[in-house]
C-alpha cells in the first residue's frame, strides 16, 4: 500500500511494460527498454522494429545505459522504506570465446554433462544470449548429434527446444544428420522420463514447420505411431498436432498416419470438445490425411466421424469450419455410398451444408465446397426434409 504513496519516475519504467526497469539498455534509436521486455518484442514481434517510434531495426544491438541503471538503483536506495530494493547490478551477456570453449568443452565426453548444463543456463538468462549461442559455429549441429546419447540427451533436447531454431538451422541439421527424425523415433519409444519426450515432440514440431515435405518421404511408421500416441495419451497435443500436419501435407506420410491409428484418435478428441485451437489443428490434420483414399474411409465408415465433423461447423471458427466443410466435400466425392448419403442427411450434415451456403461468416471457399456437395447430391436428397424449400428456391440449380 505504501508503494503507492510514491510516484515513479517516467523515465524510470520501461516503454514496454510500464514497471520500473531493471536492467535499462538502448537501441540505435536512442529509446531505452528494460532488457527482458525488449528481447521479448524481438522474439515476438517481426520484422524487428523500435517499439515506440516504429522505426525498422537493421542492428538489435542493445547498449547497457549504466547512467539510469545507477540513477535507479540510487533512486531505489532513497526510497527503500516504501519497499523499492535496488535492482540487482545486471550480468553482462555472455562472451563469444566463453562459449566457443564450452563447445570444446561438450565434445569430450567427460566434460560433456556438465558444459551442456552450463549453456542451458546460458540461455535461459537473456535474450542476448540466446542469440550468441545459436550464432556459435558448430553449436546446433553438435546438439543435434547428440539426441542419440541417453546420457546428454535431457540436455541437449532443453537447449534446442530453447534455442527457437530458424529454418536455415533447421536445415543445417537434417543436411548434417539425415537420420535426425529417426533418431527422435527412437527417444519417443524409449522408456525416458516425459519431460524428455516433450522436447522430443517440440523439436519434432520445428523440423516439421521449416523442412519442405519432400525432405521427410521417407521418415519411418514408427515416428507416426509414437506422434499419434502422444495426442491419444493427451501430452504436448498441440506440438504433436503440429508435427502432423507438417508431416502429412501430401505423399505416403499421410497413409503411414492412417495406419498408426490416427484417424480414431482425432475423431475422439473431437468428441471431448478441446480448446479452439486444439480443435482447428485436429481438424488440419483430419483434413490432409482425408486427401488419401485410406482416410477418407477411416472417416466414413466410423460410427460418429461424419457426425462430430458436421459438429464443429459454424460453432468453433472460421477455419474450423473451412477445414470441416471441405472434409465432409472429400468423402462425399469419394465415399458417396447410399449408406454415407444417408448418414449425411440423419445426423444433419446436410442441413449443416445449408447453412453455410447462407451465413454471412463463412468464407467463399467454405460455400463453394458446400455447394458442390449438394450440387453433386442434390438427386439422393431433393425430396429430404433437411433441405429446406426456401433453399431450393434460392438455388434452383440444385
Amino acid at each position: 500500500m505504501e508503494q503507492q504513496q510514491i510516484e515513479i519516475p517516467s523515465y524510470f519504467l520501461c516503454p514496454i511494460s510500464l514497471e520500473l526497469m531493471q536492467d535499462p539498455v538502448t537501441l540505435l534509436t536512442g529509446i531505452t527498454y528494460d532488457r527482458s521486455s525488449i528481447e521479448k518484442w524481438f522474439v515476438t514481434n517481426k520484422p524487428h522494429t523500435c517499439p515506440v517510434t516504429r522505426q525498422p531495426l537493421s542492428d538489435l544491438t542493445l547498449t547497457p545505459n549504466h547512467t539510469l541503471c545507477r540513477l535507479i538503483q540510487s533512486w531505489c536506495d532513497a526510497n527503500s522504506a516504501y519497499g523499492y530494493e535496488p535492482p540487482p547490478t545486471p550480468k553482462p551477456p555472455v562472451d563469444l570465446i566463453h562459449l566457443a570453449q564450452l563447445l570444446a568443452s561438450a565434445q569430450k565426453p567427460a566434460t560433456r554433462v556438465e558444459s551442456l548444463r552450463e549453456i542451458k543456463s546460458i540461455v535461459s538468462e537473456s535474450e542476448t544470449n540466446r542469440r550468441h549461442v545459436l550464432s556459435t559455429p558448430g553449436m546446433v549441429t553438435f546438439l543435434a548429434s547428440l539426441v542419440t546419447e541417453q546420457s546428454s540427451l535431457n540436455e541437449a533436447l532443453s537447449i534446442l527446444c530453447s534455442l527457437h531454431l530458424s529454418e536455415s538451422n533447421i536445415i543445417e541439421i537434417i543436411e548434417q544428420h539425415g537420420n535426425i527424425m529417426d533418431s527422435l523415433a527412437v527417444v519417443l519409444q524409449s522408456k525416458s522420463a516425459n519431460h524428455i519426450r516433450l522436447y522430443a515432440v517440440q523439436f519434432l514440431r520445428s523440423i516439421t514447420e521449416h523442412v519442405s515435405p519432400t525432405r521427410m518421404v521417407n521418415v519411418q511408421q514408427e515416428l507416426f505411431q509414437e506422434l499419434v500416441n502422444t495426442v491419444r495419451d493427451q501430452v504436448m497435443i498441440k506440438s504433436a498436432l503440429y508435427a502432423l500436419a507438417g508431416l502429412c501435407p501430401y505423399g505416403r506420410n499421410r497413409i503411414k498416419a492412417v495406419r498408426a491409428g490416427a484417424v480414431p484418435v482425432l475423431i475422439q478428441m473431437l468428441l471431448d470438445e478441446p480448446e479452439r485451437r486444439i480443435c482447428e489443428l485436429a481438424l488440419v490434420v483430419l483434413d490432409r490425411l482425408c486427401g488419401c483414399a485410406e482416410g477418407r474411409a477411416e472417416v466414413a465408415s466410423h460410427a460418429t466421424g461424419i457426425a462430430i465433423v458436421e459438429r464443429k461447423i459454424l460453432r468453433v471458427s472460421h477455419l474450423a469450419t473451412e477445414r470441416a466443410v471441405r472434409i465432409l466435400w472429400l468423402v462425399a466425392r469419394h465415399v458417396a455410398t447410399p449408406v454415407v448419403l444417408h448418414e449425411m442427411v440423419q445426423v444433419g450434415a446436410v442441413n449443416k451444408l445449408c447453412l453455410v451456403l447462407q451465413s454471412e461468416d463463412c468464407g467463399a471457399k467454405a460455400k463453394e465446397k458446400a455447394m458442390d456437395i449438394l450440387r453433386l447430391h442434390h438427386n439422393v436428397w431433393r425430396n429430404s426434409p433437411c433441405l429446406l424449400p426456401q433453399f431450393l428456391k434460392l438455388y434452383p440449380s440444385c
